[in-house]
């Protein structure tokens, strides 16, 4: 039976998904075999397993790091906002519907069941079971059904490390509130404190340290330094959608449109980290300027987005960005809103039949029940972009898109998807504007691929008189790097001999 450890936040992005995944790494470099879990993730950045089954992106994070592949088991339960008021649920791994935020609290207690049948079917492989948590448990309205906190912690018999975030600011007083809004059980379940993101002299520090310890009556395990890990974030709350490069230490302006439903922006990620690169969100023409390339990103709302997009002024500003010569891509649902007509006959996202696209390519989208889940290895033999053709075979990346595509007109496709899972295949992907200066896919991660990726800042490079310049990142060597980095921080920084004591003695009271 495996041993188990959770890691609750007193707050969202408190570091949760972070510190799982560098336990993750540290307990798999120890031999032992671990997973992650978390029962209920809300978040429009996910992945895709290799049975072509959908996840949060965070567990399929955690799993690199464990060194295993990405698993339905690991998040049971994704909710992927649609609206204000709503979610689409996918349940291991697949959509079941949309619900509203009632609705959904009056179906928890159902879902359990599948929680635990999932957790139970994955821990049974497993030597430790690193869960996280989702918010914070002090949420006192939401505790009554509880599934991903306290619920969950109660129903696996978990002992729970409690985590927060300094740089915020009350850290001392949010651990000892979220302590003393529990009840007596719950707080026993509670085995040690973690400061995360401290910044300064830990000496000062330690005054408050020895005072929280005796107001919770729980031991501080350590304190996490602030550090920089070009790891992928879970959701909107994400720094990467605030930060930006300094312009005058960038040579390429790349700006991505912000979208309100804007979904998987992990996609742009390895551009970001790019040295070369200032990578900025956009939500307003205005704020494009003088980039050198503008792209449209994935929405889980696509129509919805596309009326915003419309009614910000984007549509003549794409045409008169292209028109300037400067290139416009655009992925999944981005690519959708760049065709002439994207179609609703179900009824799947909007109450209208039909809406009109940008019209910048050649193509008609009709959405169906059937969402498109699958990783894919792609081939792009002839991607016509500013003057060149980028030719780079076996790229890894994945589908996760409403609709099934159609084009009115003969146009370039410049990927073609030789592996679908685990089979072979041979189907076209993509278009190309005529004059190239527009383009998009359905494939999510291209950017991932080093060479594509260098392919494409050499010909932005060109364009502005720039020698083209060899592969300077590679994001499978640096996200690696980056895992070791991440497990070697909370090795120095935690009392590891606590933390596994904790472990190994479970919810022992």
């Amino acid at each position: 039976m495996a041993k188990t450890i959770m890691i609750q936040g007193t707050c969202s992005n408190a570091g949760k998904s972070l510190f799982a995944a560098a336990l993750c790494r540290v307990f798999r470099e120890d031999g032992f075999r671990v997973a992650p879990f978390k029962s209920q993730n809300m978040a429009l950045n996910s992945a895709v397993t290799p049975d072509g089954l959908e996840i949060g992106r965070a567990q399929a994070m955690q799993a690199e790091a464990a060194g295993i592949a990405p698993d339905e088991r690991m998040n049971p339960i994704l909710l992927k906002p649609n609206s204000d008021t709503g979610s689409q649920l996918v349940l291991c791994g697949k959509p079941v519907g949309d619900y509203s935020a009632v609705e959904y609290q009056k179906k928890k207690k159902e879902l359990l069941s599948e929680v635990l049948k999932a957790y139970h079917s994955l821990a049974a492989e497993q030597d430790i079971m690193v869960i996280e948590g989702a918010g914070s448990p002090a949420e006192i309205n939401l505790r009554a059904d509880d599934i991903v906190n306290m619920g969950l912690a109660e129903a696996v018999d978990a002992p729970v490390i409690l985590i927060g975030d300094i740089d915020r600011g009350g850290v001392f007083a949010a651990l000892y509130g979220t302590v003393k809004l529990l009840s007596e059980a719950e707080q026993a379940r509670i085995k040690g404190l973690v400061i995360n993101k401290f910044r300064g002299d830990i000496k000062i520090l330690e005054p408050g340290l020895r005072q929280i310890e005796a107001l919770t009556e729980k031991p501080v395990l350590g304190v996490l330094p602030y550090r920089h890990f070009d790891l992928e974030d879970e959701d909107s709350l994400s720094e990467r959608l605030r930060k930006t490069k300094a312009e005058s230490e960038a040579l390429l302006r790349l700006a991505v449109i912000r979208l309100p439903r804007l979904s998987n922006f992990t996609d742009f990620d390895p551009l970001q980290a790019a040295p070369e690169v200032a990578l900025s969100y956009v939500s307003s023409p205005a704020e494009i300027g003088a980039a050198d390339l503008l792209i449209l990103p994935g929405s889980k709302s696509t129509l919805e987005d596309l009326a915003w997009l419309k009614a910000q002024g984007f549509a003549s500003c794409i045409r008169d960005f292209a028109a300037s010569g400067h290139p416009v891509l655009s992925i999944c649902g981005g690519y959708q809103m760049l065709g002439e007509r994207i179609s609703d006959p179900l009824h799947t996202e909007s109450a209208h039949d039909a809406v009109e696209g940008l019209g910048y390519l050649p193509l008609t989208t009709t959405f169906a029940a059937r969402k498109h889940l699958r990783q894919v290895t792609a081939d792009c033999a002839a991607f016509p972009f500013l003057g060149e053709n980028i030719s780079v075979h076996g790229m890894r990346g994945y589908e996760i898109h409403m609709g099934d595509t159609t084009f009115a007109e003969e146009v370039c496709r410049p990927f073609r998807i030789v592996r679908a899972g685990n089979t072979e295949a041979s189907v076209l992907d993509g278009a190309v504007s005529a004059d190239g200066r527009i383009a998009g896919t359905y494939i999510h991660g291209i950017f991932d691929d080093d060479h594509f990726r260098r392919a494409v800042l050499n010909r932005l490079r060109a364009r502005r008189g720039m020698e083209e310049l060899p592969i300077q990142y590679r994001c499978g060597a640096e996200k690696e790097h980056a895992y070791d980095r991440l497990a070697a921080t909370v090795q120095r920084s935690l009392d590891m001999d606590k933390l596994a004591a904790i472990i190994a003695a479970g919810d022992a009271r």
